[in-house]
């Protein structure tokens, strides 16, 4: 090893000040590329030549010495490694997941039917919901199921939990009327009848169902009566009110054309069977059914532009990407290009998606989707598209830059880079610490149990992905932090959210293939102020879907729409949940779709609000 002496006479000031700038940008660069990384092995083969810069130009700058050769640098690598001469991130003090499914009374086991037959719809899971069952202004739980292909002599049931208050659930299925045996896949939730119960809203292999809320955790099966006839492999659905006539219609994703007789034969190893990929499987078109009052539904897809034959869709989010007022549809579709269709206000749609950038990923070919949610994560006041995909294509986290275009973000930040090897379903933006800035949840699990002998990287259970929003267009994964238990790998596809405790702070619902339901409760959220809005609609529908409501705080400006549908297969909570940081107080702006508008001054932090179209903020109950 050769040292030599620095002259710090000779243009000293200029080469130190070149060499501190190096020196600040390239260990900056290290810390960035480090950050998302969870193995120090990874992030060394990814930062090498920029933690060795920066190792060079610190030891130059400090101490006026330079070397040759590589056994000082090692030493200084293993330094650096152990945090020595880069100074460490402040530790985590967020908010925690804790799974209380145990102690909360949740015991649900999903039942995929599988038999060793290796059929496709046994690789997709269930679905998940938080919804007010029986009124009473708490959220309650419902899980759905499949079931088995030959009789097994057992039943096979979703499970429908009411909230306690005090943090448990009773198991209510027996006599609530949706105890009924099918091979179930989704669930969407809304009062379509607008009789101020919501109502559920299930797709199953063999027939979709609908179930009217007559109250008191009853439902009954209206689906006959409605005009609904999905047998069409229906997988997540959602209610949106597309003409606005303050009556809610209906979307559902259909997937491909399946039956067991046209069960086909695929292989990982050419050997022994697995599980087919949607491409050995012809599409369908979904369905959009309008309300027609009266209980009853007319499917207009094709007429209305969004019955697209070649399809396999598995998500749907609405949204207004072009701020327009009238609600758009994003469809996440399996091997097949995405769809955007833009709703043209005159009863149709047009599909956008290949214009805007979201049809296919950025190698140009399409990707495996599967659920799908939007949201202004960057207080832009446009709402960007987050979507789940296969393992090896990252999540999408597209970004909408207003002028009919989206960009996806997901390869240049933390988001891309933690979930290239995961498979995502369930996934949605949610304001998890109640800042102001919506996070992200990502539910992961493989298809296929022996994913591992052909790819090693790629594991059939994963675990999910917590993204906190650091704002400036970047996130950070935070998911370490949350502990064994958030930790733990499972199969999961459904995901839902909601404040099931009532503290202020948004919980998180997951449900698994073949597998347990799990239930998280969000510890220390709430140190940081909130404001929950639920909205009853009076000339608009009655849950208010598609009413925009606009914060703004000490914390800055934020909005959201009350939309059914996102994640996958799944429903989370019509009521929206907005952070305010440490703001006190907020104004509450609420745009209606029968055009309506409500403005509110001065209200209080740290409270439930229910405000109708007709009488503003109700009193509390």
């Amino acid at each position: 090893m050769k040292w030599f002496g620095q002259n710090r006479n000779e243009n000293s000031t200029q080469r130190r000040r070149e060499r501190r700038g190096s020196a600040e940008k390239t260990c900056q660069e290290y810390q960035t590329e480090m950050r998302p990384m969870s193995s120090f092995m990874a992030s060394l083969r990814l930062s090498l030549r920029s933690l060795r810069l920066c190792v060079e130009n610190l030891f130059l700058d400090r101490f006026g010495l330079a070397w040759l050769g590589g056994s000082l640098w090692i030493v200084l690598l293993a330094l650096v490694a152990a945090g020595l001469l880069i100074p460490a991130e402040t530790p985590y003090t967020g908010p925690v997941f804790t799974d209380v499914t145990a102690q909360a009374g949740i015991h649900f086991v999903h039942n995929s039917g599988r038999a060793g037959k290796k059929y496709l719809p046994e690789t997709m899971g269930s679905g998940c919901a938080f919804f007010d069952a029986d009124g009473d202004g708490w959220p309650d739980i419902l899980l759905i199921n499949s079931k088995d292909w030959t009789p097994r002599g057992r039943r096979s049931l979703p499970a429908l939990y009411r909230n306690n208050h005090n943090g448990t659930f009773t198991d209510i299925t027996a006599g609530s009327g949706l105890d009924v045996e099918t091979y179930g896949l989704g669930v969407a939730i809304g009062d379509f009848d607008n009789d101020g119960r919501d109502d559920v809203y299930i797709t199953a292999l063999e027939g979709d169902r609908l179930f009217r809320n007559l109250g008191n955790g009853k439902f009954a099966d209206v689906t006959k009566s409605a005009g609904i006839q999905n047998a069409n492999f229906g997988a997540s659905a959602a209610w949106l009110d597309y003409d606005r006539d303050g009556k809610l219609d209906l979307f559902v994703a259909n997937y491909v054309q399946w039956a067991p007789k046209n069960d086909l034969w695929c292989s990982l190893d050419g050997a022994t069977k697995s599980y087919c990929t949607p491409e050995s499987y012809k599409g369908t078109r979904s369905r959009l059914y309008h309300n027609l009052g009266g209980g009853r539904f007319e499917d207009v897809a094709e007429a209305a532009g969004v019955g697209d034959p070649t399809s396999k869709s598995l998500g749907v989010t609405v949204l207004d990407y072009n701020g327009d007022g009238w609600p758009d549809l994003f469809v996440a579709n399996d091997t097949q290009p995405n769809k955007l269709y833009r709703n043209t206000g005159k009863g149709g749609f047009v599909e956008s998606g290949m214009a805007a950038g979201v049809a296919y990923g950025e190698d140009g070919v399409a990707r495996g989707a599967m659920g799908a949610d939007a949201g202004d994560y960057d207080g832009s006041g446009r709402p960007h598209l987050l979507v789940g995909n296969f393992s090896n294509q990252m999540l999408g986290l597209y970004h909408n830059e207003g002028n009919g275009l989206f960009v996806d973000e997901a390869p240049s930040s933390a988001v891309g880079r933690a979930s290239l090897l995961s498979l995502t379903f369930g996934t949605f933006f949610f304001d998890y610490d109640l800042d102001g800035t919506p996070d992200i949840f990502a539910a992961n699990g493989h298809i296929e149990e022996e994913i591992g002998r052909v790819q090693p990287k790629v594991s059939y259970r994963e675990a999910p992905f917590l993204f906190r929003n650091l704002g400036n267009h970047k996130f950070e994964n935070v998911s370490a932090q949350m502990g064994a238990a958030f930790n733990r790998p499972i199969v999961a596809r459904g995901a839902a959210y909601a404040d099931f405790d009532r503290d202020g702070d948004l919980d998180i619902l997951i449900s698994t293939n073949h597998g347990p339901a799990y239930l998280f409760r969000n510890d220390g959220g709430n140190r940081n102020h909130w404001l929950n809005v639920r909205l009853t609609g009076t000339k608009s529908n009655r849950d208010g879907i598609g009413a925009v409501v606009r914060i703004q705080s000490a914390a800055g400006k934020q909005w959201n729409m009350v939309r059914s549908g996102s994640s996958y297969c799944s429903a989370s909570d019509l009521a929206l949940t907005f952070g305010l940081g440490k703001a006190a107080t907020a104004s509450v702006e609420v745009e209606w779709p029968s055009g309506a508008r409500q403005q509110f001054a001065n209200v209080s932090a740290n409270q439930f609000l229910t405000i109708d179209e007709s009488r503003g903020i109700l009193p509390r109950k």
